[in-house]
């Protein structure tokens, strides 16, 4: 069974067998992060300053996430964007560790790690979606068109 976003795309989870080779690719680092709810250290991120515009998808499945056009500046050391590429994207989970209590955001497709969303970003929506650079792919090139 498949469930598709608003904007088209397949958001039924990976196969163990696709899931197994994705994180076949990944560095020790972006497992940490992807799969290991890690966090980067602050302004050290391949992202952080990329100000080309193009889309920021998931590293893991491919999965579109963030336009360029809704990041923005945070200065807390971590790519930060207003608005997802489409909310059924981003899942939001409880997070209580590290003696927080914040909103941890997974790729709605294959469940890795992003980062945080927090409520203290620009308006219209006053939020900050904070992710970590090795959960994000970059392309210049638009994403691949959601298929049938």
């Amino acid at each position: 069974m498949s469930s598709r976003s608003a904007s088209g795309y397949d958001l039924t989870p990976l196969t163990a067998e696709r899931r197994g080779a994705a994180e076949a690719t990944l560095t020790p680092e972006e497992r940490r992060v992807i799969l290991h709810q890690g966090t980067e250290r602050p302004f050290c991120g391949g992202l952080l300053k990329n100000k080309d515009a193009g889309v920021y998808s998931c590293r893991l499945c491919g999965l579109p996430l963030f336009r360029s056009a809704a990041k923005f500046e945070s200065g807390t050391g971590w790519p930060s964007f207003a608005t997802p590429f489409d909310p059924a994207h981003v899942a939001e989970l409880h997070d209580a560790s590290h003696g927080m209590v914040r909103t941890e955001i997974r790729c709605a497709r294959c469940d890795g790690h992003l980062g945080h969303v927090f409520p203290d970003g620009p308006p219209p929506t006053g939020l900050r979606y904070c992710l970590n650079s090795a959960s994000l792919a970059f392309s210049t090139e638009p994403p691949p068109e959601a298929g049938p």
